[in-house]
Parts: C-alpha cells; sequence; structure tokens
C-alpha cells in the first residue's frame, strides 16, 4: 500500500503498539542543551539509571551562552552550563562546550555536523527540532519529562499523528526567500491550522530551495501548530551531507544513498490533508502582531480586526494595541529601534551572506542597535573568511559570538520595553525579545534593510528585484 514519507519513518521506529495505546517510538538522536536537561539528569539520579545510549545523545551549549565575548554574568546560566558539563562527563555524552570549536545553536550543528540524517527520528527540549525535518528526518521537540525517559530507554512514548502536504506550486520572485515562503504559510494556516499534523512540504518551490532554505521553512512548522515538519531528501540533501565529519563514509555512504533514496512518499499515497499556495504570488513579508501567523507582505497594511472573524477579532485588537500599531497603517517607513539578525531560523552561512549583501557599503541608520549573531563556531569561520564580518562592522553593526541570543532575551541581549525590533528569529510574543519590547518578525535581506534605514523598508529597493 502506498505510504507517505512520514508513515515509512514512523513504521520503520515502532517498537510496541498497541490499539488506543501510544506507540512506543525509537529514537536515532537525541540533542541536549542546557536549559531543558537539568531537570531530566536529575531525575536519572533519583532514580538511580543510567543514559541507556549516550553515543546516540549529543549536547551543545547555546542558550545560556553570552555572545558578547565577556564573561557569564549571570548565576542561574553559569549553573546551567556547569550542571551539563557534569551531566555529560558523568554520562560518556558527546558534549560541544563553552570552548569547543564546534559549539553552535543546537538546531545549526546538528545538520552542520553530519548528525542529523535522512530517515532519522530526532527529538530535543527545544521545539524548534523540527528544523532537522528539512533532511527527511521526523524530528520533534519534547518536554522535559519526555527528555527524561528518551535518557533512560532511547524510547518515547507518542500517538500518531496526522499528514499534511502543504504544496507550494511554481517558483519564488527575486527577492523572496524561505523564511518569506513560511511566513506566508503561517499566515494562510494561522499558529493552529497545522495542529495534530506533521507537514509534508513538497512542490518546485520546495525542491529549488537549498538546505539551509530547508531548515528555515521546516524550523517554523511548530508556529503552524505542526508536531513536525519534513522534506524528502534528494540530490540536494546528499550532496550537503557527503563529507560532513559525523556522515556515513565509504562503502556506508554508498549504502546509505540507496536506503535514502526510498525515503519519499509514493505515488498513490493519501495525506490527511493538503494544501496548496502559489510560490509565485509570495512577496517578501513581516509579521505585524504578537504570533508568527499575524503576517503581510512587507508592502501591505496593517489588517483591521473588523475584517477578522469572530474568533480572531479580539486577539488582533490585543495584539495591534501591544504592537503600538493602528489598522490600516501602512508597515513601510515604521521607525525600528533594534535588528536581529540570528537564531536557529537565520544564522547560517546562506543567511549571514544574505544581509551582508544589503548592507555592503552602507552604513546602519543612527540610533539603530543591529546585532549580527551566528549559529555556530562554523558558520562565524565560513564569514570571516569571506570577509562578512567586515562588512557588518564597517556598517556599524555588532558582530557577535555564536549563540540563541536576542531570540530569547538572554544574557542581556534584548530590546527594551516600547522597542521596535525587526528580527530573523521564529517567534514575536509579547516580550519573547525582551519585556515590552515589539517584535517584528522577517527574512534576513528585510531586516538587514532596516538595519541600514532605520525604518521598516522593502530589501528589493535597496539591491533591486522590486516589482
Amino acid at each position: 500500500m502506498p505510504r507517505t514519507l512520514f508513515d515509512k519513518i514512523w513504521d520503520a521506529h515502532v517498537v510496541a503498539e498497541e490499539a488506543g495505546r501510544p506507540a512506543v517510538l525509537y529514537i536515532d538522536l537525541h540533542l541536549v542543551h542546557e536549559v531543558t536537561s537539568p531537570q531530566a539528569f536529575a531525575g536519572l539520579a533519583e532514580r538511580g539509571l543510567e543514559v541507556h545510549r549516550p553515543d546516540r545523545t549529543v549536547a551543545t551549549m547555546d542558550h545560556s551562552i553570552p555572545t558578547n565575548g565577556l564573561p557569564i554574568a549571570d548565576d542561574a546560566a553559569r549553573t546551567q552550563l556547569r550542571t551539563l558539563a557534569e551531566n555529560c562527563a558523568k554520562h560518556g555524552i558527546t558534549l560541544y562546550d563553552a570552548e569547543s570549536t564546534n559549539r553552535g545553536i543546537v538546531h545549526v550543528i546538528g545538520p552542520e555536523l553530519g548528525y542529523t540524517q535522512p530517515g532519522m527520528t530526532v527529538v530535543c527540549g527545544d521545539s524548534h527540532t523540527s528544523t532537522h525535518g528539512a533532511f527527511g528526518a521526523l524530528a520533534f521537540g519534547i518536554g522535559t519529562s519526555e527528555v527524561e525517559h528518551v535518557l533512560a530507554s532511547q524510547c518515547l512514548l507518542q500517538r500518531k499523528p496526522k499528514t499534511l502536504e502543504v504544496r507550494f506550486e511554481g517558483a519564488l520572485r527575486e527577492g523572496v526567500s524561505a523564511k518569506d515562503l513560511v511566513l506566508a504559510m503561517c499566515a494562510e494556516l494561522g499558529v493552529g491550522g497545522a495542529t495534530g499534523h506533521v507537514i509534508e512540504y513538497t512542490g518546485p518551490a520546495i525542491r529549488a530551495l537549498d538546505m539551509e532554505g530547508r531548515m528555515t521553512v521546516c524550523n517554523m512548522s511548530i508556529e503552524a501548530g505542526a508536531r513536525a515538519g519534513m522534506i524528502a531528501p534528494d540530490e540536494t540533501t546528499f550532496a550537503y551531507l557527503r563529507g560532513r565529519p559525523h556522515a556515513p563514509k565509504g562503502a556506508a555512504w554508498n549504502a546509505a544513498i540507496e536506503r535514502w533514496r526510498d525515503l519519499r512518499t509514493d505515488e498513490g499515497a493519501q495525506f490527511d490533508r493538503t494544501v496548496i499556495i502559489d510560490a509565485t504570488r509570495i512577496a517578501p513579508m513581516i509579521t505585524f502582531g504578537t504570533n508568527p501567523g499575524m503576517g503581510i507582505p512587507v508592502t501591505a497594511r496593517v489588517p483591521s480586526p473588523d475584517d477578522a472573524g469572530p474568533g480572531e477579532r479580539a486577539a488582533l485588537a490585543k495584539a495591534l494595541l501591544y504592537m503600538g500599531l493602528t489598522a490600516g497603517e501602512p508597515l513601510l517607513g515604521k521607525k525600528v529601534d533594534v535588528v536581529f539578525i540570528g537564531s536557529c531560523t537565520n544564522a547560517r552561512i546562506s543567511d549571514m551572506r544574505a544581509a551582508a549583501a544589503v548592507m555592503r557599503g552602507k552604513k546602519v541608520a543612527p540610533g539603530v542597535r543591529v546585532l549580527v549573531v551566528p549559529g555556530s563556531q562554523d558558520v562565524k569561520r565560513a564569514a570571516e573568511a569571506e570577509g562578512l564580518h567586515e562588512v557588518f562592522r564597517d556598517a556599524g553593526a555588532e558582530w557577535r559570538e555564536p549563540g540563541c541570543s536576542m531570540c530569547i532575551a538572554m544574557n542581556g541581549d534584548m530590546i527594551e520595553p516600547g522597542q521596535y525590533a525587526v528580527s530573523t528569529s521564529n517567534r514575536n510574543f509579547e516580550g519573547r525579545q525582551g519585556k515590552g519590547g515589539r517584535t517584528f518578525l522577517a527574512s534576513p535581506e528585510t531586516a538587514a534593510a532596516a538595519a541600514i534605514t532605520g525604518k521598516v523598508t522593502d530589501a528589493r529597493t535597496l539591491v533591486g528585484g522590486a516589482s
């Protein structure tokens, strides 16, 4: 019987299943960081348990690491990092610590080091684990108690989700990026539109994306309510993985390629739902409200609560009040105080290049603070080898050390009450980037354009491609 990509991976990892009960699912790769793991390790200690498969667990320090190059000032952060190091040493877990030359954001280093591979089940105590689905993996975030379960058993109780195909027909226009594509999807589906489903992204616009663009798309699956997002592996995937430190080598690589080629949805397989989006109609996007589904083309006007459905009217009115916006006003020209280019959504080398292309030879607008934060030490080295750090510094931006940084307002990297920020991160909830701060989510190009002009700007007007 024809099966979807999701069904193939799910079926291959079910250890035990009884009707009406969650399945026992085997986990291939467990990613760990300092924020959600301490309680899980403490739970193991209380029960006298060891980590069942330390070779299947990889840890990094990312959330609590300062990106300004200064010592850790926060006691809680210092404790989290020390605890992670102690737990990894005790249980024999590979750790990319503060001194590691490969340290970085967990969802950046997993793929770039070759840990993430097609056909895997991947979990992490972090909601944006869906990033790894770009490789044809079933990847999703888990809670602290579930982190403990995986550490103890390498398995997890899961109810089988439904499947949702999101097919992007046509090609993206000049000046439109993967971030715009996924923000457009979130605006169409809403933050709950994919609840209970795993999304498989299909169509020519998806196939045309490079791996880093695919990761951006899958990263934000959770923002539409999905359990995970996936893209079937292809030659683009294989080319990215070839030669990565932890990817298969030699004969094992050839055997892996043969297995991976079957990881696609069979002709005739049925999804529970299908949504078709015309990629040719997508413009550079920006959010205006307080969830990622409140997005519009950067050239559009803020929608009115009066035009929303009864269930959305109050939420939209509340969001506009918090954001200090008025229905019908354009976002173009809105003054910006801070720009953040980074996060597990957009802190890879292609994102750095995209931002630098807009900022090269220009200066940051007076009074605007700009943080450019690479997603890993590897990204930082690659960017510096290309001279991108000099582009940012010459423009007047801060070139930082790798870490989560202003995405979650840690280590002093935050916006002040009432300030507006254009951010390449994935969430714009109230206070997400600082208490009382107001966040517009956008692509690296749109963020860089705001940095240069000091206001919300269509980046195509700076580099060409406007229509």
